[in-house]
């Protein structure tokens, strides 16, 4: 074989090696997100990690199934849109193999009603809608107990549903929807829990509209999740740094006025 017919072949090689290379760099990463703030940060990160030559692709979601799903299927890369204990709930009902890589936001959950105007209005027999998903199904019923309206079975923890309710004056009624669904249907409720991705998507203010809200000390940060084989890669490390940098928390702060706030 000619020297030129092997060197021909090396500059080959080498340029398919190149090729190769510079298809792994231009990969384009899938983050699924739910609709609403979660969706808001994370298209700002991607302008921050665009500086940087990492391409990401936003998706956005309606409910809070499909992310998990799809991302334990290998459909997404990364999804920002829950709370670790929903995560937990996940990864224990449906043996998702998930990690959480860091902490994102705090969306405080709030009670909301278009007929009273306080706590102490709530009659008795007042029906409450709460998320139908146990752990804000739970979250909305420690809330509802820190207003001073029900007391739960501490048994239960954060997976507390109506039938962990042991003590309820007013006799409050409690109605099971998607957490989607709830801010459509306040005007049929006297008060619905809703969480506040969902609460600003339907033009409510969670530090104005809100009978109560949680505060910043909220158990319920939202966390960045990946599948549990890549935690530790390059391209996660560089997301969730560009998702805790100083140019990420001030958009949130100056964006969202005190409704969401940075939980790192």
């Amino acid at each position: 074989m000619s020297l030129s017919r092997i060197f021909s072949g090396v500059a080959a090689a080498v340029l398919g090696l190149a090729v190769t290379a510079g298809a792994a760099e231009a990969k384009v990463y899938k983050v699924g997100v739910t609709q609403g703030p979660h969706e808001q940060v994370v298209e700002f990160v991607k302008s921050e990690l665009a500086k940087k030559g990492i391409e990401i692709e936003v998706i956005g979601f309606s409910d809070y199934v499909l992310p998990n799903q799809a991302l334990n299927d290998g459909d997404l890369d990364i999804n920002s849109f829950q709370h670790q204990p929903y995560l937990d709930n996940q990864i224990k009902d449906r043996g998702y193999k998930l990690t959480s890589v860091g902490k994102s936001i705090v969306l405080p959950m709030g009670i909301y009603s278009n007929k009273v105007k306080a706590l102490k209005d709530f009659k008795k027999g007042d029906t409450i809608g709460l998320p139908n998903d146990p752990t804000n199904g739970g979250r909305a019923l420690l809330l509802m107990q820190t207003a001073g309206l029900i007391k739960v079975d501490p048994k239960a923890g954060l997976r507390a549903g109506p039938a962990d309710v042991i003590d309820n004056p007013k006799g409050l009624k409690f109605v099971e929807l998607d957490a989607a669904q709830l801010p459509r249907a306040i005007p049929d409720l006297v008060g619905a829990a809703v969480n506040t991705n969902y609460a600003i998507q339907a033009g409510l203010v969670p530090t104005k509209d809100a009978l109560i809200v949680e505060d910043a000390n909220s158990p319920y940060a939202n966390v960045i999740a990946v599948q549990t084989q890549n935690k530790d890669a390059d391209w996660v490390k560089a997301f969730v740094a560009a998702y805790h940098s100083d140019a990420t928390k001030k958009f949130i702060v100056e964006t969202f006025k005190g409704s969401i706030v940075p939980a790192f």
